[in-house]
């Protein structure tokens, strides 16, 4: 079975993959899975008519399934789970680095140095930390899971955008969390490489997270 998905395009330039970690969520678990599909880059400030007809609030990433249109990140690996199991990508019970995304984005948005947000942030990005030496090298263990591919994307955007605009940077004696984020980097930084075209279709880039992960560690 081949899939049609369709992810943000990069602003200024609708022909190169864009920055939304939910859609590379959606790729990279296409192409850990090494599932076929026909990519559409959508200009969310400039959306094509066909998009809306077929998916009228307009959001990315929705994928194509049984001739049904379907939204959500959560919904749609949930989908690519059920119908490719294998790889299984099933997340485990509990997890940790579920609340460093809102977190992240609460420090972001924050202007008062003594709110708390930021402590916030760390005490999240500490357990997680800790999660990894304990369980790690990725969060359930020598296997990726679902939680990975999620969680690799919004660490990306963390780093980019918490170093851009307030000059700060993950404390280095997190160093499970370091060690961790070069492995998913190089995945986005390969994702954006490897897709960044006009729409086309992929069997799969090529490179799984765990071969990108262990080529790192190595």
């Amino acid at each position: 079975m081949s899939f049609e998905v369709c992810v943000k395009a990069a602003a200024g330039d609708p022909e190169i993959l864009g920055d939304c970690p939910f859609s590379q969520r959606v790729l990279l678990t296409l192409e850990e899975k090494k599932v076929p599909y026909k990519m559409h880059l959508i200009n969310v400030n400039e959306k094509p008519q066909w998009f809306l007809e077929m998916n009228p609030e307009g959001k990315v990433p929705v994928i194509k399934v049984d001739d049904k249109w379907v939204p959500d990140s959560d919904v749609i690996t949930g989908v690519l789970e059920e119908k490719h199991p294998s790889p299984p990508l099933a997340p485990p019970p509990e997890h940790s680095g579920s609340k460093i995304f809102p977190a992240f984005v609460k420090f972001l948005k924050s202007k008062d140095p003594n709110d708390g947000s930021e402590q916030a942030l760390l005490d999240e990005l500490k357990a997680l930390d800790d999660h990894l030496k304990d369980h790690g090298p990725y969060i359930n263990g020598e296997n990726i899971c679902a939680v990975d591919l999620s969680l690799a994307p919004k660490l990306y955007h963390l780093q980019v955008a918490l170093g851009h605009y307030k000059n700060w940077t993950i404390p280095e004696s997190l160093s499970h969390v370091h060690n961790y984020m070069k492995t998913g980097s190089v995945a986005i930084s390969f994702l954006f490489w490897s897709l960044g075209h006009s729409d086309a279709d992929h069997n799969h880039v090529g490179i799984t997270l765990l071969e990108i992960g262990l080529q790192v560690q190595e």
